[in-house]
């Protein structure tokens, strides 16, 4: 099973550099997104940081929901999903897989990058690990819900639409929590129960999560 999870996702990261114009753009669109609020309110550091936390958590929110329409998409279009389903592997497995590269290309390099884009806001020192932390335990949770809605709105005309409208409402308490550690931590409280819930978020996504995509793309694909 390990060897499959690992030709899986090892398959998935080559097709991502293969298409890595897509990476980038998702990146770039973080970059930007979070850049243009320093430049637009000014040097005020006290708004910066304040605003800095859900700043860069709705910017790396939008800039997942990018990428995931192509979660599987290309597998749709060319039969392989038929493959997935037909295989002596359990779906679920092969879904899990999937959700992991797809968060090595369009969650990690964010989590990259926030220390680096969060020092634009005056962003206490102090703080940077916790915004890694948060950002690590939230970008999985946002992947695996995410996938959910592409697979649900696979190979519909005007999904991209109906992907947001699924997907966005089901984001909103890891915005929320995750925003709400930094928040707590600027203001002097322990940031122990954010990150204590987003964890919670993460093993009930990681639980269920791959049997609801299962079953999307088993509806999706008759």
């Amino acid at each position: 099973m390990t060897a499959i999870l690992r030709a899986i996702v090892h398959r998935d990261l080559l097709l991502a550099w293969r298409r890595r114009s897509d990476v980038v753009t998702a990146v770039l669109f973080f970059v930007i997104v979070v850049s243009l609020f320093p430049l637009a309110i000014g040097p005020e550091p006290n708004l910066l940081r304040t605003i800095a936390p859900g700043i860069i958590w709705v910017a790396a929110l939008l800039a997942c929901m990018l990428s995931l329409t192509r979660t599987f998409e290309s597998d749709h279009a060319d039969g392989t999903l038929d493959q997935m389903l037909l295989a002596a592997t359990p779906l679920g497995v092969v879904v899990i897989a999937r959700v992991f590269a797809h968060w090595l290309v369009s969650g990690l390099p964010l989590v990259a990058l926030a220390p680096v884009l969060a020092l634009q806001f005056d962003l206490e020192p102090d703080l940077l690990p916790l915004l890694v932390a948060s950002l690590l335990l939230g970008t999985p949770v946002l992947s695996l819900v995410g996938a959910i809605g592409a697979a649900l709105t696979l190979g519909l005309r005007g999904g991209g639409m109906l992907l947001a409208l699924l997907v966005v409402p089901l984001y909103v308490p890891v915005l929320l929590i995750g925003a709400g550690a930094l928040d707590a931590a600027a203001a002097g409280q322990s940031a122990h129960p954010h990150l204590l819930l987003l964890t919670a978020l993460l093993v009930l996504a990681g639980a269920f999560a791959p049997w609801a995509i299962s079953a999307a793309l088993r509806i999706s694909a008759e």
